[in-house]
């Protein structure tokens, strides 16, 4: 087992403000598994009390398991007291930037929310901003932390997990580190290094467009293969089975995603933030939204040229934003149901994984009441789906192409 960073000062190696959620829980989660004595601070006192019992507020697979045995184990224990903050020498802070109404970023949203535990910041402490970031953010951090008049050292380390794989690609993915001095980034690199020896030092600035260009990256990729389906599907034609030619035994092409809804709580939302950043000026990430976020629209106007949707009743499988998730922020599924609320008889939903949409109903009640059938989320307990009800597939779930 590694050696665990820290000083004598400090009852704790690690606290994550923020750390009861998607992001934060798992890197904390794999801090203890490594031997460190772990705290959260969190608001969410409900979400803290679970934590605590040694249980998961949401689905990660493989995590429930290694909480439970760090919990007993004494290594990692919650608290919604922000005095917590002060206890630990390495302070991981998981909030990110959000984006407004109108798709703004605000840019302090991370100095807001340290302002509610400033006050327990102390000398000799790494704080260490983890969810991605406005450029410009860790800066502002840092000018934030020099007016406290702490001498408290900032480091922008990007997480770069997807929901689902945390447990393993928090020790498997090498971690970008990076910190404005050498001992920052000596003690950034120390604490990552409990999770993985693969470490890659960058500037601040180079870490922070760093992670936006991965995620818009997926975005644009994502865009461009909506792109394509659309124009085969147009003309009668199964883009899956077009994708599957192209890239057999074909490197080049071996990366085209197939055709899905694009969505979640980042993919979009950085790359207004890569927008803003520039100035407004990224014709690319605007044509990238406009696709993945039509593609609902797109696929309801397919359906209404096919059947009469005022005198039907639909019925949504899937609410998730992505397959085998629990997680329904900025799902399309939510927009999708939203279009055809409008243009359809009744609209109907089931998810298997989703248990805080009270509205959801059973998979059976579903398909028994539909007419017709959304498969808008790929989990693969659809894949067993028997019915003689129409169901369009973008995804190819079922195998049989995804014409709609």
């Amino acid at each position: 087992m590694a050696t665990v960073p820290g000083g004598d000062q400090f009852g704790l190696d690690v606290v994550v403000i923020g750390g009861c959620g998607h992001v934060g829980l798992p890197l904390a989660i794999a801090f203890a598994d490594r031997g460190a004595q772990v705290g959260i601070y969190d608001v969410s006192e409900a979400a803290v009390a679970t934590v605590n019992a040694g249980q998961l507020p949401f689905d990660e697979p493989g995590a429930a398991e290694v909480l439970e045995r760090v919990v007993a184990d004494g290594r990692l224990r919650a608290s919604a007291d922000p005095s917590i903050v002060g206890s630990a020498e390495h302070v991981v802070v998981v909030i990110g930037t959000p984006v407004d109404e109108h798709l703004n970023p605000d840019q302090t949203a991370i100095p807001k929310a340290l302002g509610g535990c400033a006050a327990y910041l102390r000398d000799g402490q790494l704080l260490i901003l983890r969810s991605t970031v406005f450029p410009g953010v860790t800066a502002l951090v840092e000018k934030m932390i020099v007016g406290l008049g702490v001498a408290i050292e900032v480091a922008f380390c990007p997480e770069r997990i997807a929901e689902g794989k945390a447990m393993t690609e928090l020790f498997e993915l090498p971690q970008i580190v990076s910190a404005r001095s050498p001992r920052g980034m000596e003690r950034a690199a120390k604490l990552f290094g409990l999770l993985t020896s693969s470490i890659v030092e960058l500037s601040p600035e180079e870490a922070e467009l760093a992670k936006l260009f991965t995620n818009v990256w997926r975005y644009i990729k994502f865009a461009a293969a909506n792109q394509f389906y659309m124009m085969a599907n147009d003309r009668g034609l199964d883009f899956e089975r077009i994708r599957k030619g192209l890239s057999q035994d074909y490197p080049r092409a071996a990366d085209m995603p197939g055709a899905g809804f694009a969505a979640g709580p980042c993919l979009f939302k950085d790359t207004m933030q890569l927008a803003a950043f520039n100035n407004n000026n990224f014709a690319l990430g605007h044509t990238a939204m406009t696709i993945n976020e039509g593609l609902p629209l797109y696929v309801v106007h397919r359906l209404e040229q096919r059947f009469d949707l005022s005198s039907m009743t639909v019925g949504i499988l899937g609410m998730a934003f992505k397959g085998e998730s629990d997680d329904i922020r900025s799902s399309l599924s939510y927009k999708l149901k939203r279009i055809l609320e409008f243009k359809a008889d009744k609209v109907l939903c089931a998810d298997p994984y989703v248990t805080v949409d009270p509205n959801l109903l059973p998979q059976d009640q579903v398909i028994a009441r539909s007419d017709l059938l959304v498969i808008a989320t790929p989990h693969p307990e659809y894949r067993r789906l028997e019915t003689d009800k129409p169901v369009a597939d973008i995804w190819n779930v079922l195998g049989t192409g995804v014409r709609v």
